[in-house]
């Protein structure tokens, strides 16, 4: 079985300060966690009351399609059941 991303849902981990989503590898579940640093700066005095977990999500959505190729190749190298995604990792 190869990893998949069937469900688009994705959630900010305050206590991580990442952005959490899961991936699928036939009836098992893959936890990811990309560091809110690898999606980019968030300029705190942003206009229009954007918070930080809004703009962590949207620039997340931005980037899905880099972030998921990242984490398949992170699960390529080993697989594990839980995985946390740094910059570095998109370089």
């Amino acid at each position: 079985m190869t990893l998949a991303f069937p469900n688009p849902s994705r959630s900010f981990d305050q206590t991580r300060h990442a952005v959490c989503f899961i991936g699928h590898d036939g009836m098992f579940q893959v936890r990811f966690f990309v560091e809110v640093e690898a999606l980019g700066t968030f300029n705190d005095n942003a206009g229009g009351g954007e918070t930080a977990e809004t703009a962590y999500l949207s620039a997340f959505d931005a980037l899905r399609s880099s972030i998921q190729d990242a984490a398949s190749k992170a699960y390529a190298r080993e697989r594990r059941n839980s995985y946390t995604l740094t910059a570095s990792g998109f370089r």
